[in-house]
């Protein structure tokens, strides 16, 4: 039984089938996009912490810290209660939709993004910073330079960020409802067809999720390999 499900799977893989192709590619854009805009907040948030003196820095790393390790059900039901019609942000009319996906996988990966980028700038940063003002550049100019000298670090940060959001399933089942042809993630799927027992398309999913993931760790492991080899 479990070699013809495996048999099946594979199948699945090679042939493209359309179902699996469709849940996949939209996993692959919610979570791009997730992933674009949580760089865009994080990086931009550790860029402030790291050169500008803020009230409050201490307390502000401190809470982003401990964001890293929001639970994902947590979060879903966060944004479920803002996001339904008597939230908040009911208005909106996104519950249940990709959009409400997005927003909760970027709640999510933000902070992962913001710390590990602080932790790059604060690493690579009074010594090159100093190397900077002593060449003769301006604030601003030793900021970008603090920022390049990072970015290999920065970029780990932000390829774990992934792996984390493209592997999550509670707050996007929570705020996406799992409906097919439409909010239905790799994530979600695999939950829902492993429960029917439906394994064929479960492992190929689970298959697909963790070449990703393979990826992902390549690449992260490629960028650290960079980052210490220079």
């Amino acid at each position: 039984m479990l070699s013809h499900a495996l048999a099946t799977a594979l199948n699945l893989i090679i042939s493209l089938d359309p179902d699996l192709v469709e849940i996949v590619l939209l996993s692959l854009r919610v979570s791009g996009t997730a992933l674009i805009l949580a760089t865009l907040l994080g990086v931009g948030t550790a860029f402030l912490l790291g050169n500008y003196r803020l009230p409050g820095k201490g307390m502000i790393v401190t809470l982003i810290n401990t964001l890293t390790g929001l639970p994902p059900v947590v979060v879903g039901l966060a944004l479920y209660l803002l996001l339904s019609r008597q939230g908040l942000l009911g208005f909106l009319d996104i519950l249940y939709s990709p959009m409400a996906m997005i927003i909760a996988q970027t709640v999510l990966a933000a902070p992962i993004v913001a710390a590990l980028s602080h932790a790059a700038l604060e690493s690579a940063g009074s010594a090159v910073r100093q190397t900077a003002y002593g060449l003769g550049a301006t604030r601003k100019q030793a900021a970008v330079v603090v920022l390049r000298e990072a970015r290999y670090a920065i970029g780990a940060g932000v390829a774990t960020a992934f792996g984390r959001v493209v592997a999550e399933v509670g707050a996007v089942l929570v705020v996406g409802g799992n409906i097919a042809h439409h909010t239905r993630v790799m994530t979600t799927a695999i939950a829902l067809e492993a429960d029917r027992g439906d394994f064929e398309l479960a492992i190929a999913l689970g298959i697909v999720l963790l070449l990703i993931s393979f990826v992902v760790n390549g690449f992260l492991y490629t960028f650290q390999k960079r980052g210490g080899g220079r």
